[in-house]
């Protein structure tokens, strides 16, 4: 994925995102990253989660734009973060990507560029309530077992990349998630409900962001 071809395009809100032309798939919706990732991750995910502290996993840690939303949304719930990415970007990117400026909440602006200059594999208390620890590893690599509340899975779509969408990796997933934990999703596809319920999951289509009828939510049992 490094060798392939990007821009940085504006979308429809306003907020940025990286667009990958040769393949035309893009980190985040056209029709607006920042509206998208706070319908499918805050709303859908991060605000149905009542323990605490609580503890996350991002699959696809991108730009950083749902770890920063997260952080602002939480307010004072503490948060321990773990994005997994196997193709990071830029900090040239990221500084690009101006999402605190966005949220109207300049004073994260720092926060978001230490997101991308903090070490991998090192765990860093970025605030008094939020802890982040980026994984350089790839989505078949994880081995956390019962550790995590809510898994953000927000890889490229199936079309680019339908491995990520496997039985077998939804079943690393569902095994990392504890006993009533969640994992969300923009995507809506039969193909992918199906294996997430092989691995065990019980899936809910809701409605989705702008610009896209449904998306997924699948939960572990109790």
């Amino acid at each position: 994925m490094n060798s392939v071809r990007r821009q940085i395009v504006i979308t429809a809100d306003g907020s940025a995102t990286i667009h990958l032309p040769d393949l035309d798939e893009s980190y985040h919706s056209k029709h607006g990253a920042l509206q998208e990732a706070d319908h499918v991750f805050i709303s859908n995910g991060l605000n149905l989660v009542d323990r605490e502290p609580v503890s996350i996993l991002e699959m696809g840690f991108g730009t950083g734009l749902n770890a920063l939303l997260t952080l602002l949304r939480a307010k004072s719930r503490t948060v321990d973060y773990v994005g997994v990415e196997a193709f990071p970007v830029s900090f040239d990117e990221a500084k690009q990507m101006a999402y605190a400026s966005s949220m109207n909440a300049p004073e994260l602006e720092d926060v978001f560029l230490q997101m991308h200059q903090m070490p991998w594999n090192d765990p860093a208390q970025l605030t008094d309530h939020f802890t982040l620890e980026k994984k350089d590893i790839r989505f078949d690599e994880i081995d956390f077992v019962n550790r995590f509340d809510l898994v953000y899975f927000d890889a490229f779509g199936f079309r680019v990349q339908p491995e990520l969408w496997s039985t077998e990796i939804f079943q690393l997933l569902y095994d990392a998630l504890k006993p009533g934990g969640l994992l969300v999703t923009y995507a809506a596809r039969t193909v992918i409900k199906r294996n997430m319920e092989q691995a065990g999951f019980t899936v809910t289509k809701c409605p989705g962001p702008p610009g896209k009828r449904e998306m997924m939510r699948a939960s572990k049992a109790v």
